[in-house]
């Protein structure tokens, strides 16, 4: 479970969250939307321990986690919207590197867990500057749930990716919320918020619950 509670930030003289509040089971994905700079990837770095807010509550399962780095890594897999990929490295590499298990458990995600299921063994043994786009998030999601968290957090999962890749992130989020997963995304793809059970729209540092299902037209007025 997901409970946020009137989280503040304030970069200089810009407060950019004012009071955001958020609740989200098992099984839930939340969608986050908004115009450019309205502080989505701020709220989502917040919710994964990568930024600390000026104040608020932040309770994943029932523990607080802000000022407790252990609950986050707990309960938050983080893909932020530019893969943390090394180029110079083999895929195999990135994911040693990124790993949050032991190689026996990294072994058996690549035969069965999320490494598996996102095709990341088709590709284990190639540099990760000569793979496309999507490959790099496959990869980063991968190396993100190593630690089999019950919360995925996204910035724009399908940014920049093919047709194919898209589905195939999609097809993997669907399984992911069946298994009892709670996605937590922010995204300008109405084919990703399709997935979405809850919606907010960002707006002057608040976070408004909106409809589900409204069309692109009517979602973009929500933003102004």
């Amino acid at each position: 479970m997901i409970e946020v509670t009137d989280i503040w930030k304030k970069y200089r003289n810009k407060t950019v969250l004012t009071g955001t509040s958020l609740k989200g089971e098992p099984g839930d994905c939340i969608g986050v939307v908004g115009g450019n700079g309205c502080g989505k990837t701020t709220l989502l770095s917040i919710l994964a321990g990568t930024v600390k807010a000026d104040k608020g509550s932040i309770r994943y399962g029932g523990e607080e986690a802000s000022g407790n780095s252990g609950v986050f890594v707990k309960n938050v897999a983080y893909v932020p919207q530019e893969p943390p990929i090394i180029d110079e490295l083999s895929v195999k590499d990135n994911l040693k590197l990124w790993y949050a298990g032991n190689k026996k458990q990294m072994e058996e995600d690549l035969k069965q867990g999320p490494a598996a299921m996102l095709g990341v063994g088709d590709f284990l043994h190639m540099t990760a500057g000569k793979i496309s786009g999507g490959m790099k998030k496959r990869l980063s999601i991968a190396c993100a749930l190593s630690n089999h968290a019950p919360i995925l957090i996204m910035d724009e999962p399908g940014a920049a990716l093919d047709l194919v890749c898209k589905e195939e992130i999609r097809k993997y989020l669907k399984k992911y919320m069946e298994e009892g997963g709670t996605v937590l995304l922010a995204s300008h793809e109405l084919e990703e918020l399709a997935l979405c059970n809850q919606m907010y729209v960002l707006k002057q540092g608040i976070l408004i619950k909106i409809p589900t299902g409204l069309p692109a037209r009517e979602l973009v007025e929500r933003f102004t």
